[in-house]
């Protein structure tokens, strides 16, 4: 017999899905996702302060400060990245403080600013996919296990 629509199982099965396809994607596509996560969620903020949705906007900002230093910044090899790890780790770092400043002061100049930093690394971390095969775990200043991110 069926039941009505759950949506505790829904989520369930859909962690599940996230879990299993953060199993079976490669270092480089997970970074990939992660890049994305910030930008949507960024998108997402300008988005809301446009329409004065101030849970929105917080919600959004703290996904994307979550991402960076959660994801993107944790995963930096800073031991053997050498500079490339470091620039970035202080990249990272400068737009949670900008994205803590946006927050702040419902500043979409603030949120801009932290696309346009972000958005040409992504491009070009894209890029290094299609221009050469990249070994599973290498990726210049990347390297440790998968974190799985909840919104």
């Amino acid at each position: 017999m069926f039941t009505a629509h759950n949506p505790r199982a829904v989520n369930a099965y859909q962690r599940i899905n996230v879990e299993t396809s953060m199993h079976t994607i490669d270092q480089h596509q997970l970074v990939s996702l992660l890049y994305e996560g910030v930008l949507g969620a960024v998108a997402t903020a300008r988005g809301a302060i446009a329409r004065g949705d101030i849970q929105t906007k917080c919600n959004s900002i703290a996904k994307a400060i979550r991402i960076l230093e959660e994801g993107l910044g944790t995963a930096l090899d800073r031991v053997d990245g050498g500079e490339l790890a470091e620039n970035l780790g202080a990249l990272y770092d400068y737009c949670v403080r900008r994205l803590i400043s946006a927050n702040a002061q419902n500043s979409d100049e603030m949120l801009q600013e932290v696309m346009r930093l972000i958005e040409p690394i992504a491009t070009g971390w894209n890029e290094i996919k299609k221009t050469t095969p990249v070994p599973q775990a290498s990726a210049a200043a990347y390297a440790g296990k998968p974190m799985l991110m909840e919104a």
